[in-house]
């Protein structure tokens, strides 16, 4: 259930004031509603000095590549794709907690060429408020290389962006949340493009049957399928539906959890090292 804030015209009116006063930006766009208000709110604000730029990579289904180009282009935006291979980095591979954080690197030493080479006087992605609170190792990144992020600046949190949107008639406002496809293997699991068009696969299944939130964490063989905890009697009823299309995909044994989608969900199975204790 998508859950929206009252409207603050205040922290928006602030995101702007923040993105007006960088003068001319480059976007980490994905087609998300926050990179999409935050498109939106550069546009307004710089014109012709507001391009978007979308990263395809392994990570990022088809589908969700495919709507963020169908968004900028009926938004009107100047979109540059670039291609990005943290697949490929070892650093990343191992997914280690740290694997967002070398994702981000490889993001950004991919962007900030491009953004030199358009003559823009700032990178800046859709961070909110919301993400403080989280284990979110890509952000260091940002913050190191003097990344700009106006909606956390400003402190619009999810549900208040997402009201945002709505109200400049962004037609993303309600879309679900979506993370890369290696944030479905646990922490230790190595990422391989093998796993990540399995997830894929299945995913594209199950939203294909009419599920809107759908995580499919991959544990070897078995798939755990996180829907919204309002959908879990649903994908229970239609089961065998459900287990033949995840079979399809490449997966021997299916689950489905029964807490239902979370986000972050597989941070659980990391434990950071503690120091001994003093006898």
């Amino acid at each position: 259930m998508i859950q929206l804030d009252a409207f603050d015209a205040t922290r928006l009116k602030s995101a702007r004031d923040i993105v007006r006063e960088l003068g001319s930006v480059l976007v980490a766009y994905s087609g998300g509603v926050d990179s999409s208000l935050l498109l939106r709110i550069a546009m307004d604000e710089l014109g012709q000095g507001a391009v978007a730029v979308l990263a395809n990579s392994p990570a990022y289904p088809e589908s969700e590549q495919s709507a963020a180009r169908a968004l900028a282009r009926d938004m009107g935006a100047r979109l540059v794709e670039v291609t990005t291979s943290e697949v490929e980095l070892e650093a990343y591979a191992r997914n280690n907690p740290d694997r967002c954080f070398h994702c981000k690197e490889e993001l950004f030493d991919t962007l900030e060429p491009v953004q030199r080479e358009l003559g823009l006087a700032h990178l800046v992605y859709g961070a909110t408020a919301d993400d403080a609170g989280d284990h979110r190792p890509g952000h260091g990144s940002a913050v190191r290389r003097g990344v700009r992020f106006p909606l956390l600046e400003a402190g619009m949190a999810k549900s208040e962006i997402r009201a945002a949107a709505r109200t400049l008639g962004l037609p993303n406002w309600n879309k679900p949340s979506f993370a890369c496809l290696s944030s479905r293997i646990p922490h230790g699991t190595p990422v391989t493009v093998a796993a990540l068009r399995q997830i894929e696969a299945a995913e594209d299944a199950l939203k294909a049957m009419g599920f809107r939130q759908v995580r499919v964490r991959h544990h070897g063989d078995v798939a755990r399928i996180e829907v919204d905890p309002t959908e879990i009697a649903r994908l229970i009823a239609e089961r065998e539906r459900v287990a033949t299309a995840v079979r399809e995909a490449g997966y021997k044994f299916v689950s489905a959890d029964l807490e239902g989608y979370s986000t972050g969900s597989l941070n659980r199975t990391w434990k950071p090292e503690q120091s001994p204790k003093s006898s």
